[in-house]
């Protein structure tokens, strides 16, 4: 059993950060239709290809990969092997986010804990809090793992229901408290989209210094990278962990993908770093 075996969710994560001296994620929401073409004609699967190219080229500049599962389920049986063979892949001292937003009560939602910590092995997962504590329960459960719980997320329509007023807060805050009061196990985590910076710096201050915030939305989703380090951070400018995707994976469709990729990655690493 490896070292990365051997730590939980939090040990991982911040030796990750602290080796590579990065908060950066690389999402790698590896779609089918976008990768190099040269790779479809010459692959067995491209998406399984693609991704090991993208993590031997990017593996020194990060603290986490997420993999986000619509992705390779909508490839299919391809998919889902594309899926566990990646996470194999990945080095055992990179923290691993799978990303469904899973939610369900019971039985339910205990099987998918079990699916994505058990059978994928993923270090952390998300969640969505909607049915209520007994819906979160189950992955809270897996007390080495971490749990991302969507709380203000980054798409222009969220705040249809999470800036919702109940009794004088938002409801994006009334979330983020119940994160703090479900951390227990301490092995909870946010998300909070970089493209609302005012409510990542409010939802950091509920949740004080040692839950972890997930933070999409740098890079094509426009959320600006010095407002995300310093209104996402803990006093140590840590536990924050911001992810890009498109912009780094699909830098380039030719056979210089991977170095392009590299390229992006270590300069939106570099300046998340100017801030910490």
């Amino acid at each position: 059993m490896s070292l990365g075996d051997r730590m939980n969710w939090r040990e991982k994560l911040l030796s990750a950060t602290h080796t590579n001296n990065s908060l950066l994620c690389v999402g790698l929401d590896s779609d089918l239709e976008k990768i190099p073409g040269f790779m479809k004609e010459s692959s067995k699967n491209p998406l399984l290809d693609f991704n090991k190219a993208i993590v031997d080229a990017t593996k020194d500049l990060v603290c986490a990969y997420k993999l986000n599962m619509a992705f390779y389920e909508a490839a299919g049986k391809k998919g889902f092997e594309a899926l566990e063979k990646t996470v194999q892949f990945i080095p055992k001292s990179i923290f691993i986010i799978i990303d469904g937003k899973r939610n369900d009560i019971g039985n339910t939602a205990q099987k998918y804990a079990q699916s994505l910590f058990d059978t994928f092995k993923a270090d952390a997962v998300t969640v969505n809090p909607y049915l209520g504590k007994d819906g979160v329960a189950p992955f809270l459960e897996y007390k080495e793992k971490c749990s991302f719980i969507l709380c203000r997320t980054s798409n222009p329509s969220a705040h249809d229901f999470q800036d919702l007023n109940v009794d004088g807060k938002l409801m994006y805050q009334i979330v983020a408290q119940k994160i703090r009061e479900w951390n227990t196990n301490e092995n909870c985590g946010a998300v909070v989209g970089a493209t609302y910076p005012e409510e990542l710096e409010a939802v950091r201050s509920i949740l004080g210094e040692s839950i972890p915030i997930l933070i999409p939305g740098v890079g094509k989703q426009g959320g600006d990278v010095g407002k995300t380090v310093i209104n996402g951070t803990n006093s140590k400018k840590e536990l924050a962990i911001i992810n890009s995707s498109r912009e780094i994976l699909f830098a380039s469709d030719k056979e210089d993908f991977a170095q392009h990729a590299r390229m992006k990655a270590e300069s939106l690493r570099n300046e998340i770093n100017t801030f910490r």
